[in-house]
């Protein structure tokens, strides 16, 4: 269960510790493959919570127009965010930085993506500045490139934008052509940190957030956690309470049989195969992923596609499963869910769609 609201007057609320593990949960579902694994970053949250600091969740209909907010992620391949741990503090470095550039100090924090570890970072560095979490990000799961947001697809300006490293390197990107600019000048930068490295984004002003921003994903992420972990303890039927909670579709259930993946440009990038099993036996699935998930075929042809949300889970816990940490033997499920809205209209699908992956057809919803 969520946490009561704590101030009619603020529109915040108090963020349990229960309400993280929640998190952790559905982030990880929602990361379709991506975000970088929240279990590092619950960690520093559990530690930061025994240590006394406490973060609160802000409806964003509570900002005011000018308010400014940091937007904030990691960014690089999962691969290496597995050996190159979180640390709450390397999270707030970008948001200084980018404080300093602008003048001018922040209001809130909000996530880029709510998908995998993503959906974290910005309770961690909210606890370290005392600043409440905006409950809303700008993709409403996770995607691998800088420009894939609500905030691009209504064409607000993507920069600037403060990268830094666990060593001495911090980088500004003060000005860029374009969106891709952003993240293809951005992404080398962080390919020579070493594929990781905290980011903010460009600084967002409380109209913004509310006109543009995906709302209330925080809450989203949180709920679908609880109904996983009840649905545990009840020894239910986990995969089941994933799709009541998000009106998602079951596409396949199976095993994985092969995984071919490779990090290259800071990009994890591959595939895997799967066979069915129970109703599924004697397909194959071939799930192509860019960090997250992007296009299911189903017996060669394309089945399932991005923006959809394209869910693997543990078929027993109902855990997201990283395209990082895909192995042989897992039995899987493949879940749809849908997408945002502003995600499947021309300037959203020129942005997220198939063809910006590389594939050669239109998008078609599951959904349709």
């Amino acid at each position: 269960m969520l946490s009561a609201v704590a101030s009619t007057h603020t529109g915040t609320r108090a963020v349990s510790a229960e309400d993280l593990e929640s998190l952790a949960v559905g982030a990880w579902i929602l990361g379709t493959g991506g975000g970088g694994d929240p279990y590092q970053k619950l960690l520093n949250m559990r530690q930061l919570y025994q240590k006394g600091y406490r973060a609160l969740l802000l409806d964003p209909m509570y900002l005011n127009d000018d308010d400014r907010v940091a937007v904030v992620s990691s960014m690089g391949a999962p691969l290496v965010g597995q050996e190159r741990l979180a640390d709450p503090h390397f999270a707030l470095k970008p948001v200084r930085m980018m404080e300093e550039y602008c003048g001018a100090r922040f209001r809130a924090v909000m996530a880029l993506e709510i998908g995998g570890g993503n959906g974290l970072q910005p309770f961690m560095v909210a606890a370290l500045m005392g600043l409440p979490v905006v409950d809303a990000d700008s993709m409403g799961r996770a995607y691998p490139e800088a420009q894939m947001t609500s905030f691009a697809a209504n064409d607000l300006p993507m920069y600037p934008l403060a990268v830094a490293d666990i060593r001495d390197n911090e980088v500004i990107v003060t000005r860029a052509a374009s969106a891709t600019w952003v993240e293809r000048l951005s992404r080398k930068v962080v390919v020579e940190m070493g594929s990781t490295a905290a980011t903010c984004k460009t600084p967002r002003s409380g109209s913004e957030v509310k006109d543009y921003g995906i709302l209330y994903t925080v809450t989203k992420a949180i709920r679908l956690g609880a109904a996983v972990l009840h649905a545990r303890r009840q020894h239910g039927d986990v995969i089941g309470a994933v799709l009541e909670e998000t009106a998602g579709r079951l596409l396949f259930s199976g095993k994985v049989v092969d995984v071919e993946r490779r990090t290259t440009a800071g990009f994890l990038r591959g595939h895997a195969m799967l066979e069915g099993l129970g109703d599924d036996r004697g397909s194959r699935y071939t799930l192509h992923f860019q960090n997250e998930f992007s296009v299911g075929e189903r017996d060669g042809l394309p089945h399932v596609m991005t923006p959809d949300l394209i869910c693997v889970l543990d078929s027993i816990s109902g855990d997201g499963i990283g395209t990082d940490v895909l192995r042989f033997g897992q039995r899987v499920s493949v879940l749809a869910l849908p997408a945002p809205p502003v995600f499947t209209t021309p300037r959203g699908l020129e942005l997220v769609g198939p063809r910006a992956f590389g594939f050669g057809f239109d998008y078609r919803s599951v959904f349709a």
